[in-house]
């Protein structure tokens, strides 16, 4: 039997999501600076949103922020954990809809300064790098139109004898 190699030793995946954690873990510093506790980076669209908008289902939130129902769903239970967020019943007795609790309407103007001042650094970063990070995530997007990662990755699989 030929010896086992583990394929998780090299990736081009691994670099970007080592460099998103850490760009996250960096916001987190802040919030934690400023004493805001059980706030994850991940959560501050969804709470600007529902800020701005008003209590949304998690249907209606999911769609707003391009994230599967099953997605928010998980991350409103999270939220909700946190203090950040409650559910009520909604138009009709299957639905809730997610409203913001008193701790995140005291936070939410940070949030959004925060936000304003994240997207500022990054187009402050983007300026100093040869090309920009927003414009290789356009041409991916492009290429992907074009063939969906799902068929090339079956091409793939489809020469590899062990995906039989």
């Amino acid at each position: 039997m030929p010896e086992f190699t583990d394929p998780t030793e090299q990736s081009l995946w691994r670099p970007l999501r080592l460099l998103l954690n850490a760009m996250d873990d960096d916001i987190g510093r802040l919030y934690t600076e400023r004493g805001i506790e059980g706030l994850k980076p991940t959560f501050v669209m969804e709470l600007l949103r529902l800020h701005a908008r008003g209590p949304m289902t998690i249907t209606e939130l999911a769609e707003s922020v391009e994230r599967t129902h099953s997605a928010l769903s998980q991350k409103v239970a999270a939220m909700r954990k946190a203090g950040l967020v409650t559910t009520t019943t909604g138009d009709d007795a299957r639905s809730k809809k997610v409203v913001l609790t008193p701790k995140a309407e005291e936070i939410v103007e940070r949030l959004a300064a925060e936000w304003r001042a994240t997207e500022t650094a990054l187009a402050d970063l983007e300026a100093e790098l040869p090309y920009a990070l927003s414009r290789a995530v356009a041409d991916i997007e492009e290429a992907l139109a074009r063939k969906s990662f799902h068929d090339r990755i079956a091409e793939k699989l489809a020469d590899d004898p062990s995906w039989r």
